[in-house]
């Protein structure tokens, strides 16, 4: 059994022969792992997911600046993996004058053949990131999104039916390809809650999830969503939405232990582990604790150990070694594999 097929195991609800894993980490964190590379390390960073293909398309405009393909500026100057918005293509609750980017756009499906080959024993992902409502507030301004919501209602629903279309257009063409989920990567929570609250996010937020979510399912794949913060109050709307796999199950906000077996069967999880507390400031034997807990917590199905978000800088190399060697141990994997 390769590691493809324990990942579906999990996404279908069933009991794996061990508990798979996916790690990513930010470019601090590669950087302080890079000194410690072995066979070991290459073989659990391999993981059990690959993202075949993204969406987003980032062009180097200089000055530690991207532009992404709607057009949005982002700074990396400190950011260095995601960055921060500094223009605004929306100034007024309007969408006359601009114009969505191409669906068409061959660049989104150019490489993901030979991706999906080369990924042929991992499961194969294609991601739609920043996906509704962060793609909405990017465009539009957070604060001024929000406020729409209120003032101005109807053009928050024309700019994520806008949003929506754009993506399953995209969606009809990449389900053609031998992938097996498709990730929607979208944060709508903070520390506590929801960022608008559960009666707006019902309102503009799940209609489209579920027109989004239904091409996927209809097709036979898994519907494999992001969303940062505490968001399980609407955790029951998004398994009737067609969600199969919620990351990244942070352990700050969430609590693990009740959801997991509460959710068992009918949705799964990915992460758990925490990047706020365990990672960065926790011993290498608190971290093979915490691993070791959510080990045993997954040998039932329903999860996919990994960070609850890419591991941060601050993590020093060792607690990065103590999380990678816990869920060796427990797989029975071999340097070569």
């Amino acid at each position: 059994m390769n590691r493809r097929e324990v990942a579906l195991m999990v996404l279908r609800g069933e009991r794996p022969p061990y508990v798979p894993w996916s790690f990513s980490l930010t470019h601090g964190a590669a950087e302080r792992l890079a000194a410690h590379r072995s066979a070991e390390v290459d073989s659990a960073m391999r993981g059990h997911l690959s993202w075949v293909a993204a969406v987003e398309r980032f062009d180097d405009i200089g000055n530690d600046r991207v532009c992404d393909h709607y057009g949005v500026i982002w700074n990396r100057s400190r950011d260095k993996d995601i960055g921060v918005v500094e223009n605004l293509l929306l100034p007024e609750p309007t969408l006359r004058g601009f114009e969505m980017p191409d669906p068409h756009d061959g660049r989104i499906f150019r490489t993901l053949p030979a991706a999906i080959e080369e990924s042929h024993d991992l499961l194969r992902i294609f991601g739609i990131g920043f996906s509704l409502y962060e793609r909405a507030w990017c465009l539009r301004g957070m604060e001024n999104l929000m406020m729409d919501m209120l003032d101005h209602p109807d053009f928050v629903h024309e700019l994520l039916t806008a949003i929506a279309d754009y993506n399953i257009t995209i969606l009809h063409e990449a389900l053609k390809y031998d992938i097996d989920a498709v990730y929607f990567g979208d944060d709508w929570g903070q520390q506590s809650g929801l960022q608008m609250g559960p009666a707006l996010w019902r309102e503009f937020i799940l209609p489209q999830l579920k027109r989004m979510y239904r091409p996927v399912r209809e097709a036979g794949k898994f519907v494999y969503i992001h969303c940062c913060g505490d968001v399980d109050e609407v955790f029951d709307d998004l398994v009737e939405a067609g969600v199969n796999c919620f990351n990244p199950f942070q352990p700050e906000v969430m609590n693990v232990d009740e959801l997991l077996p509460t959710y068992r069967g009918r949705l799964s999880f990915h992460g758990g582990l925490s990047t706020q507390k365990t990672l960065p400031f926790g011993t290498p034997d608190d971290v093979r604790r915490a691993t070791s807990h959510l080990v045993d917590l997954g040998r039932d199905g329903g999860l996919i150990i990994s960070p609850a978000h890419a591991v941060p800088g601050d993590v020093s190399a060792e607690n990065l070694l103590a999380m990678i060697e816990t869920v060796l141990a427990q797989s029975g994997f071999s340097a070569a594999e």
